[in-house]
């Protein structure tokens, strides 16, 4: 896509802040020639759009989430069509408050860090819609992995399903060489969130000589979305990077909540235990934290329920209303 041409689209934004937040989960990967003008350009038009999440452009596509009224996300929706990401992994659903405090969009070498060289665009597991997810994951033969992190495999996951215990995506490849190494010959079934995580970890595993590699098309958002509460599988929350913590069937906002002293996702019935103080400790990390932390997360709280500093995006919201 020309300069001229975004220029063109960026003069044709109208700007109106969110009253009820669209949020929509995007990634392709796809060869980008110029990714730093690619970020330029977002830069501006989500800046004008009053938009809030995180893009990140890197030379191998596009991901991110993010969030703003109906017609700001139908606007950035058609300029990354109109720029080539017509085979984006999209879906949307909603928030009835801001999602994320600020809008970034990051230049990275990888759009979801994995650290192992893959090729997504040519070497890729077998992709199965929601529809025939549970009839692949039920088999005995079958081991079904979540890609995911720990805490979020914590907040919900398929049943059965196997926890790597990783705590970032790159700790993925020691998995594979330490615990699958005997389970080439195995069906492998995995998931992730919105299905990008799936698009590395199965060309990885197809690059180390694993025979039959399935993964959810869409990821569990897709799932949720298109698979009745009745005939799922999933069970719990699914961890979202974004204010609401949780969603849960058709991508209706969940119940979690967050611990702000480790970070990790929280039931209402957790957030009722001795151990949970908000901002400051929760039955997972009460006896990980020293009594000096405690009372610095404590500090930190209370200046926080005090004043929180307004964001450039606050003041923009603001003086547009």
């Amino acid at each position: 896509m020309s300069q001229s041409a975004d220029r063109t689209t960026l003069a044709q934004v109208t700007v109106s802040p969110a009253q009820h937040w669209t949020v929509a989960a995007l990634y392709q990967f796809k060869v980008v020639e110029q990714p730093q003008l690619l970020c330029t350009q977002l830069q501006q038009l989500t800046e004008q759009l009053l938009t809030c999440g995180t893009l990140i452009v890197a030379g191998e596509g596009i991901n991110g989430t993010i969030a703003g009224s109906r017609a700001a996300i139908d606007q950035i929706h058609q300029f990354l069509l109109a720029a080539g990401f017509d085979r984006m992994e999209y879906k949307e659903s909603s928030s009835s408050e801001r999602p994320f405090r600020r809008m970034k969009v990051k230049l990275k070498t990888e759009i979801v860090t994995l650290g192992v060289a893959v090729e997504p665009r040519e070497l890729v597991g077998h992709y199965l819609e929601p529809a025939e997810w549970n009839a692949l994951i039920t088999q005995d033969d079958v081991l079904v992995i979540d890609t995911r992190n720990r805490y979020e495999y914590k907040a919900g996951t398929f049943k059965n399903a196997i926890d790597p215990e990783t705590e970032s995506f790159r700790q993925f490849p020691a998995y594979v060489k330490t615990q699958l190494a005997d389970a080439k010959q195995k069906k492998i079934a995995m998931f992730c969130t919105g299905g990008i995580r799936c698009e590395k970890s199965t060309s990885l595993l197809l690059q180390e000589g694993f025979e039959e590699v399935y993964h959810l098309k869409g990821g569990i958002l897709n799932y949720l979305e298109k698979t009745a509460a009745e005939d799922s599988l999933w069970q719990g929350e699914c961890f979202v990077f974004d204010g609401r913590v949780g969603v849960q069937h058709g991508v209706a906002e969940g119940q979690s909540n967050m611990c702000f002293g480790c970070g990790w996702p929280l039931t209402p019935e957790e957030m009722t235990t001795a151990s949970f103080e908000r901002g400051v400790s929760c039955p997972y990390c009460f006896e990980q934290t020293t009594d000096e932390q405690k009372a610095r997360y404590r500090m930190r709280q209370q200046q926080f329920d005090q004043q929180v500093p307004p964001t450039e995006l606050d003041r923009k919201l603001q003086s547009s209303q």
